[in-house]
């Protein structure tokens, strides 16, 4: 029996090896070709995967049903349910994305630098393709699409490893995006779907280094930590999102309610969503007062003991509750004394990601824009604008929440490198 386990492990580590390789190696067969393409052909090919997405919303939606009535038997909460759900103006939307990546300038070729050096060198520094890039991404199909365009308008070959909960979607989309692909002469491989959702695949492929170039992780804070603590694949760390609301002494509480119940309500289950309120002693009564009209229960809180005597709390919030990102109907709450007081709790439980402060005073908004270290920092709007879309990128790759290479939202841009022409007349280095 044992001779029998052992045999079946080494097979099993024998597929997952050559399934991953074999991804990988159609991926860098199809790099230098994509790499090579110009901005035309690449429009033209984006264009026809925009067109099979509206082509075929009743497909998609087929298949997407498929995954929901799955995640309803596994119990999924309803905010994650929402992540999930693909509906026809969604669809559509995801087709308007890869409009707008269109209508994007290309960035592959741009001169960001040079010139001539005092040795008659002339020097040029240009922005070119990555080369395979790795998403690892749980369950919003949306992402599935964003990512492969922007990947290929910026010359990269993608390899797109979804979570088992939206595996349904994910195929159709795919093959959707393969087929138009190859209908418009490109090499379908430039884009290719992990179908086996297993760990062990996803961990073969944090580190495939001889064949991806960059792993981008979109996904809870779970999934990115475990690709940051496990991959040997260079990562950039997006996502997480312990976003924080500061309401200020001098704030215009009816604003402040008006954008806490945005960045709270519109669309919890996202990143850019607020999982922390901060109110000034001197604001407290009244904001809690409107919030708890606004809310009608809607919301549950988790408070300090002062929040809890000014509205209802699920319970007194501890380290965890300020540390956690709820992704649902739930709120962490603290009353502070003064900004430097919500400073250092944003400095001790954020992410990094987005924080607001509401206030009428510009030393408040400057003092706290200059010392929250966050992608975006906001100054009375919510945090859901953190989104390439609104930011005129077009579709995103992710919210970095890192500082090297990229951070915020990841657009073509920050999709590339670069490299070093010099082109000389016989100089020698004495």
């Amino acid at each position: 029996m044992y001779i029998f386990q052992s045999y079946q492990i080494i097979s099993e580590k024998r597929y997952i090896m050559e399934y991953i390789e074999q991804l990988g190696a159609n991926a860098k067969a199809a790099e230098p070709i994509v790499s090579a393409m110009g901005t035309r052909r690449k429009n033209s090919a984006l264009k026809a995967i925009s067109a099979a997405l509206r082509t075929h919303v009743t497909e998609i939606i087929g298949a997407n049903q498929l995954d929901i009535d799955a995640a309803r038997k596994n119990g999924m909460s309803e905010a994650m349910i929402d992540r999930l759900t693909l509906t026809e103006a969604r669809i559509n939307g995801m087709a308007d994305g890869a409009d707008k990546v269109i209508s994007l300038p290309d960035p592959i070729g741009e001169v960001i630098g040079g010139g001539d050096l005092p040795n008659g060198l002339h020097v040029i520094k240009k922005r070119v393709p990555i080369g395979t890039i790795g998403i690892i991404f749980e369950s919003r199909p949306n992402v599935t699409v964003d990512a492969a365009a922007l990947c290929f308008k910026a010359g990269n070959a993608v390899i797109l490893r979804g979570g088992s909960d939206a595996i349904n979607s994910n195929k159709a989309l795919v093959g959707l995006m393969r087929r138009a692909l190859r209908d418009s002469g490109c090499n379908e491989n430039a884009v290719q779907l992990v179908e086996d959702t297993s760990r062990d695949v996803a961990n073969a492929m944090m580190k495939l280094n001889k064949y991806i170039d960059l792993l981008i992780p979109r996904g809870g804070g779970g999934l990115i930590r475990a690709v940051v603590q496990n991959a040997t694949v260079p990562v950039i760390q997006t996502g997480e999102g312990n976003c924080h609301v500061y309401v200020d002494e001098s704030a215009d509480i009816g604003m402040a309610v008006e954008i806490i119940n945005n960045a709270k309500t519109q669309r919890p289950s996202v990143c850019n969503a607020i999982e922390g309120i901060l109110v000034h002693e001197k604001a407290a009564p009244e904001l809690f007062r409107m919030l708890a009209e606004k809310w009608q229960g809607k919301v549950a809180v988790r408070g300090d003991e002062a929040t809890s005597k000014l509205i209802e709390v699920e319970k007194i919030a501890d380290d965890v509750d300020y540390a956690t990102e709820f992704l649902d109907y739930r709120i962490s709450a603290k009353i502070v004394k003064n900004i430097d007081e919500a400073i250092e709790h944003i400095s001790r439980f954020g992410t990094k990601h987005s924080e607001c402060i509401v206030t009428q005073s510009l030393r408040s908004a400057e003092l706290f824009q200059q010392r929250v270290d966050a992608a975006a920092v906001y100054v009375n709007a919510s945090t859901r604008f953190t989104d390439g879309f609104e930011f005129g990128l077009g579709a995103e790759i992710g919210i970095s929440t890192q500082k090297l290479h990229a951070r915020g939202p990841m657009g073509l841009e920050a999709l590339t490198t670069y490299k070093y022409l010099i082109n000389g007349n016989g100089q020698i280095r004495g």
